[in-house]
């Protein structure tokens, strides 16, 4: 059987993948509800366990952040999040006056709820924005995506040296190097593909697509053992029931955030060479 991982990714990906091609407004919109969706469930999870993120501070972060991307384009954007720094202690100290409990983890779980949902989650507006934007998204995310499944059955076929047993057991050495070497192996032939139909140009070299599928195959494991790490102390399977049996939204972007975001930087350091 699929996992359910996989299977939830043949659900929600054709949606995501309509967005990607229409890009523009609706797919900055489709960007910010999901954010929006993740941040509440983020709240969610650590609500669980006494240590309340405050889920206003959140949402008002990530919206402004993305705001910042979509119509500024990342203009003075390490001035906003030290904007947001500030009103997030000041908050903390309110709260601490107030009677409010551990308002010194609830600011650092808010801070880490923005710059990660914020600043992290926003990258696909400016991966998009680039020229040839559909055609770096439409490498970055399906290698991340292919890699996923190519450790899944390598793991489920060779692995037996579990990576982290207590953060997720089903997670084998083998399992990464399959879907690190799938990731790597695709990352290039996307790029092959897009240049073969204009999405990208003619002259990028496919060296560009391996290293993007490299790089971010590893880079996906990290964020998927991450929201592993939040579901593992609240104490729960799934950060939601978005989709039932398949988990939530963060379940499902736990990966993509980081590869539009380092997506986002090997484009620009592909364009300088």
């Amino acid at each position: 059987m699929l996992s359910e991982r996989v299977k939830a990714a043949l659900i929600f990906i054709p949606l995501v993948l309509i967005m990607i091609y229409l890009g523009g407004w609706i797919f900055n919109l489709f960007i910010l509800m999901i954010l929006l969706a993740a941040a509440y469930e983020y709240t969610r999870l650590f609500n669980r366990v006494g240590q309340p993120p405050s889920l206003p501070i959140i949402l008002t972060g990530v919206t402004l952040t993305v705001i910042q991307q979509w119509f500024f384009r990342g203009e003075n954007l390490g001035l906003l999040l030290t904007l947001l720094f500030l009103l997030t202690a000041i908050a903390a100290l309110i709260s601490y006056e107030r009677g409010g409990e551990d308002p010194a983890v609830g600011f650092s779980l808010n801070l880490t709820g923005i710059l990660y949902l914020g600043w992290v989650g926003s990258a696909f507006i400016p991966l998009r924005g680039l020229a040839f934007g559909r055609g770096w998204m439409l490498t970055a995310l399906p290698a991340v995506w292919l890699a996923d499944s190519g450790a899944y059955f390598v793991g489920s076929w060779l692995g037996t040296r579990k990576m982290t047993p207590r953060l997720s057991p089903g997670k084998t050495w083998a399992g990464l190097v399959g879907g690190t070497v799938t990731g790597t192996l695709f990352g290039g032939l996307l790029v092959l593909l897009w240049r073969s139909i204009g999405w990208l140009p003619a002259e990028t070299p496919l060296w560009q697509g391996v290293v993007m599928g490299a790089v971010l195959s590893l880079l996906a494991v990290v964020g998927d053992l991450l929201v592993s790490l939040f579901k593992r102390t609240a104490g729960v399977k799934d950060t939601g029931n978005l989709l039932p049996g398949h988990g939530g939204i963060l379940d499902r972007i736990d990966s993509w955030v980081w590869a539009a975001l380092a997506g986002y930087y090997l484009v620009i350091f592909f364009n300088s060479l």
